[in-house]
Parts: C-alpha cells; sequence; structure tokens
C-alpha cells in the first residue's frame, strides 16, 4: 500500500468518531433501538459494536507492532450485542470510548515506521493479515456501519 494511501486511511479513522457522534447525537432512545434491517442490529448495538470491534483493532495492530506473528483472539460479536452494555446502555459512553481510542490508534498508526507496515499476525478466520490489512479493514468497518446508521436516518426521514 502506497504511503499516501495509509495516511488518507488513518484520517478516516481519526474522523469516524465525530461522524459516528453526529449520526447519533439528536436520535431518541426509539430511534436507537431501530434495527437497522431485518433481524439485525439496532443502531444503539451497531455503536456499541464499533466500541467492542474497536477496541480488538487496536489491540490487535499493538500485538502485531510489538510480537513475532502473534494470534489474534477473536470474539464472539454477535454475543457481545446481545449483553446488557450493548443492547440496552446509552451510547454516550462508547462514543467517549471511540474518541479517545481512535485518538490513542491514530497517534501510533502515524508514528509506524515503514519497515514496520508488513508485519503480520494470524487471525483465526481470516488469517495471516498486515498491519496495512488492518488498517484497512478497520476504517471500512468503521464507514460501513457509519453508512448503516446514515442509510436508516435518510430512510427513517430522521
Amino acid at each position: 500500500m502506497s504511503a499516501a494511501n495509509r495516511k488518507d486511511l488513518i484520517e478516516r479513522l481519526a474522523a469516524l468518531p465525530r461522524r459516528v457522534e453526529v449520526a447519533v447525537r439528536d436520535l431518541t432512545d426509539e430511534q436507537l433501538d431501530t434495527p437497522y434491517g431485518e433481524n439485525k442490529w439496532t443502531l444503539r448495538q451497531v455503536v456499541h459494536h464499533l466500541a467492542d470491534s474497536h477496541l480488538h483493532g487496536f489491540a490487535r495492530m499493538k500485538q502485531v507492532l510489538t510480537e513475532d506473528h502473534p494470534e489474534m483472539t477473536i470474539y464472539e460479536q454477535t454475543r457481545y450485542a446481545l449483553l446488557p452494555d450493548a443492547s440496552r446502555a446509552p451510547v454516550g459512553p462508547s462514543l467517549q470510548i471511540l474518541g479517545g481510542l481512535h485518538e490513542r490508534w491514530v497517534i501510533m498508526l502515524r508514528g509506524v515506521a515503514e519497515t514496520e507496515w508488513s508485519r503480520t499476525g494470524h487471525h483465526f478466520r481470516r488469517g495471516d493479515m498486515t498491519l496495512d490489512d488492518m488498517l484497512e479493514l478497520y476504517a471500512g468497518h468503521g464507514e460501513s456501519h457509519l453508512a448503516q446508521i446514515n442509510r436508516l436516518r435518510e430512510e427513517r426521514g430522521w
């Protein structure tokens, strides 16, 4: 991946917390509890999922930077989404987590040397992944979920 592409992906990660905050800022509890599709998560669960997933992503990238080809842990995201902190809690704490986490994540990523971007770890489901792969994955992941929130808002006229 080129340095310019990397920089763009890092900037997208940097912007995500604010974009999510804006997308859910004025939603009511009823709106937050609306699934974005049939048999899909609610918007509340999506916000909490972003915090959970990106915490894992940050930790995985730190593992890859500090260990030799680590085994990256997986988690049961569907089960996480059913726990009370993800299914019923206010979104404010997860927005705070995203803000602080992404601030640290971006600082870390901006300091990664060119030679380190090819470092790898092994993901149980995805196989070997480089830091470049992971950067692309998490930047896209956040934007995908943000798009779900914004699409539902547009469809419902919120």
